[in-house]
């Protein structure tokens, strides 16, 4: 079983989607143990504070690297010696997130997706105690969640059991690189005059495969 370990401090924002749909699923049937964790947990004071000022000036808080550090240690001492863990730090200049890095972090055991929030995370999480920093696109957000969120929506679904159907991850959009599957339709066959394509509807496979072919594509 894979285990996601979200490191947050916003735990509300993040537990519904986990328990919900096909997550909540693959939970169900063991295919995947999520925790979630609040760093307010983690902090060294009576008030739970994990942010402070830039040192430098400069406006907004920055999450503080103590908290992250504790509660990133006390996950770590849960993973077995024979298991593969990655540590990753949600940030707006990571690098950018693909169908190849979820190949890729589906390999490992333990994935521990850290949630920054305010104006940054300190420098020492990403220097010292994150394997790498991901960002899910060229734009900011107010914090890590929804990042971690897609990131273990996307490594989820890869794992055997995870879906209904085991096809279903096989030949989609960016199943390979470049890739992008072919226009989908569904009943009725015509709705306000909008029509399914003849072939689709024929019962010839040999057909219906070379049209999906032809309508989908590769940028390699």
């Amino acid at each position: 079983m894979k285990k996601i370990d979200i490191l947050t401090i916003f735990p509300e924002i993040v537990k519904p989607y986990l328990e919900g749909s096909i997550m909540g699923r693959a939970q169900d049937v063991g295919v995947v143990d999520f925790g979630v964790y609040n760093i307010r947990d983690f902090a060294d004071n009576k008030h739970e504070r994990v942010d402070d000022t830039p040192y430098g000036g400069g406006a907004g808080m920055v999450m503080q690297v103590g908290p992250i550090y504790r509660a990133v240690e006390s996950q770590k001492s849960k993973v077995k010696s024979n298991e593969k863990s990655r540590i990753i730090l949600l940030s707006a200049k990571g690098k950018r997130y693909t169908q190849r890095d979820a190949e890729r972090l589906k390999k490992y055991d333990n994935l521990v997706l850290i949630c920054g929030r305010y104006e940054g995370v300190d420098e020492r999480v990403a220097q010292h105690i994150a394997h790498e920093e991901i960002s899910i696109g060229d734009f900011v957000l107010t914090g890590g969640e929804l990042g971690a969120m897609v990131i273990a929506d996307s490594v989820v679904r890869l794992l055997p059991g995870a879906l209904g159907n085991k096809e279903s991850a096989v030949y989609e959009s960016h199943s390979i690189n470049g890739y992008r599957e072919h226009p989908q339709y569904t009943k009725p066959e015509e709705f306000n005059g909008w029509q399914v394509p003849k072939v689709l509807l024929s019962g010839n496979h040999a057909e219906i495969a070379k049209w999906r072919n032809n309508n989908s594509s590769n940028k390699n």
